[in-house]
């Protein structure tokens, strides 16, 4: 498979989504999780990758980051999975592909539609039923937003409230609370194929720009209406089974417009 374009838009941030080959759960074992952790704040510091939030399930994972740099994503992602895929094959004398090639990465405006990627990323293992809040996953990034740690944090704390509107940590981590608590009570936890589907979410002066800055790869490409101030540009979905519930649905293997990234066995 040869390399794809790799688009720079600096400041934009992207919901990524990344599944294990063939829906196998090879992150089961909580030592692999905790692997994955490692290696993404091993990016964050090689890389400056700038971290808003994540989760790591047993054959997928979220996350929600900044583009803060020509190739800053690409190589943070070549880097998380890679070496997550070389350790545990080495352990299980195994060979062959660990990950899906291809991450699927839907561009999120920043304003409320960036508030409810946080809150749907927070509450993946609620929808699978796993647990019945976000606290009780410690491979989330509920917990650090809660109760930041002063060393060795994932998440860009200052720069996640700046983006949500809210200076003060202590009224921004109980607005966070209340967030999600929110979405529990209400039962606005189901799964929303936006996030995992769409190439852009916004309004629809947004994902207008958004495809406009795809070219003629954004050409035939359709901006529909959700809801009424939320839109999105669509793109041709793939089944896929993450084998949790609600969480059996689609994340489509070819949204390579931007984040198209080539997993090799060997990461400089």
């Amino acid at each position: 498979m040869a390399r794809a374009n790799r688009h720079h838009i600096p400041g934009q941030v992207w919901h990524i989504t990344h599944r294990c080959h063939k829906k196998e759960f090879l992150l089961k074992f909580a030592r692999d999780r905790r692997r994955w952790l490692c290696w993404l704040f091993e990016a964050k510091k090689r890389f400056g990758l700038r971290i808003l939030n994540y989760v790591v399930t047993s054959n997928h994972i979220h996350m929600l980051v900044v583009d803060s740099g020509p190739n800053v994503i690409a190589k943070s992602l070549q880097l998380i999975a890679g070496r997550t895929a070389q350790e545990f094959n080495q352990r299980k004398q195994r060979k062959g592909a660990y990950w899906e090639d291809r991450y699927h990465a839907t561009a999120v405006e920043q304003s409320d539609h960036l508030v409810r990627c946080l809150v749907y990323i927070d509450l993946n293992m609620v929808r699978a039923g796993v647990v019945s809040h976000p606290s009780e996953w410690e491979m989330g990034g509920y917990n650090e937003i809660q109760n930041p740690p002063e060393r060795y944090g994932l998440i860009d704390m200052p720069y996640l409230r700046e983006l949500c509107g809210i200076s003060d940590s202590e009224h921004f981590t109980e607005q966070y609370r209340q967030w999600i608590q929110e979405a529990i009570d209400n039962d606005r936890n189901q799964r929303e194929s936006c996030w995992t589907e769409s190439i852009a979410v916004g309004s629809v002066g947004f994902v207008e720009e958004i495809k406009a800055r795809l070219g003629i790869k954004g050409v035939g490409r359709k901006v529909e209406r959700q809801e009424a101030s939320r839109f999105v540009l669509r793109e041709e979905s793939e089944a896929y089974s993450a084998d949790f519930g609600p969480e059996n649905s689609s994340l489509s293997a070819n949204n390579s417009y931007f984040l198209d990234v080539l997993l090799e066995n060997s990461i400089d």
